[in-house]
Formats: structure tokens, sequence, C-alpha cells
């Protein structure tokens, strides 16, 4: 099945967005949450989009250098959460995002999980995923790029025990393989981008200028 204009409709609906901006950076060098770009850094780029979605609530959720960073997020719209279990793995940011949506005041229908280092993600990206879920039937909705499927990814709540309790060394990627029938894919080729080392930033900056982000909607 895919989905075309005609069919795109984003409903008033539960879904939130869980941002992990947990990591070291080892990498890099230092926190990538706080590169610039764009006018501000990569860590706020990535929830200014967020919030520009229809998704609510917005969660973030901080680990290693949790204190340096805190200030990108310090907004009263984001519900910020640490992980101090950070070193233990991506499973384990993700587990800290899961649970704190337990505190919400309504019930959540699914959530978007996605990562601080995809530059080119943007507003239209996130609702494409909320649109495919409400037109398809699917529970689980993935992004496509370079062969695989990734991030961002929604999952509707009836994954998010099994989220909850991933072991901390995955991230959701385990589950889309191990639910693959069940999951629905959206084009976005420029998801591939992401940010882990001083080359890839560098070649970032270069291309800035001249590379725009386009909705594939």
């Amino acid at each position: 099945m895919k989905i075309t204009n005609s069919k795109l409709k984003i409903t008033e609906s539960n879904i939130a967005i869980i941002i992990l901006a947990a990591g070291a950076s080892t990498r890099m060098g230092r926190p990538k949450q706080l590169l610039p770009y764009q006018g501000c850094s990569l860590l706020r780029h990535t929830i200014e989009t967020a919030m520009a979605s229809v998704c609510k609530p917005v969660v973030v959720v901080l680990g290693a250098n949790a204190q340096q960073i805190y200030s990108e997020v310090n907004q009263p719209s984001v519900t910020v959460v640490e992980n101090l279990d950070w070193n233990l793995g991506m499973g384990s940011s993700i587990r800290r995002g899961i649970l704190s949506l337990a505190t919400c005041s309504e019930t959540i229908d699914a959530a978007v999980i996605t990562v601080c280092d995809q530059p080119f993600l943007s507003p239209e990206i996130i609702n494409y995923l909320v649109a495919a879920y409400h037109a398809n039937g699917k529970p689980i909705v993935a992004c496509q790029y370079a062969d695989t499927l990734g991030v961002p990814v929604l999952f509707k709540h009836i994954f998010f025990s099994e989220l909850a309790t991933l072991d901390e060394t995955v991230g959701a990627k385990k589950l889309i393989n191990k639910y693959y029938n069940e999951v629905f894919s959206i084009p976005f080729p420029l998801g591939v981008i992401d940010i882990d080392t001083p080359t890839d930033y560098q070649q970032l900056q270069k291309n800035q200028g001249g590379q725009e982000i386009r909705s594939v909607i």
C-alpha cells in the first residue's frame, strides 16, 4: 500500500514524540547535541522540528553531559527526562522515554522515537509518519533510507511494554525487524545522513548553503 497526497490526513490524536539525546558523542569528541546548526544547536533544531509537528508531548531524554545540554531543552512545552544509565546503551534511553509517558494526563495512543543527529528531519516527515499510521492500520511506521528501515519510527502503544524492556545495547530497530510484517514504511532519503564524526559535521556545514530539505509528501 502506498499513501498518496489524497490519502494523507492528519487527525487529532495523542501521539508523543521521544527525542533520544543521551549519548556521549565519543566519535565526535564533543557533545554533538550542541553543534551549531541553522542558527541554533543540532538538538534545539530537532526539538523545534518536533514541536512544529502534530505530536504532543515532546519528550527529550538526556544522559551524558546533561547539565551542559539542559539549557537547550529547558522550556515549558518540552518534557525533559534524564537517563542515569545512558552508558549502558540506547535501549536504556528508549526505556526512560517510554516510561515517562506514564505520567501524562491523557492516554498516549502511539509514540514516535527519533534521534537528535538527523539534521534533515522535518515536521513534514514526522506528520507523514502519523498520517500513515492513521491511514494504513499498521502498528509500526518506520522511515526508509539506504535500503533499511529506521528512525524516526512510530510505535503503537501495544509495543510500549516491549520497548520498555529492550536490552540496553539495542535500539528500536530490533522491534522493527522482529515485527517486520507489521511495519509500514515511508520514504525519507535524507534520513541516511546523521552526524557522528567531525567529518560528518564538516560535510554538513559544506552542504548547508546549497541543500534544502524537501518534503516527501
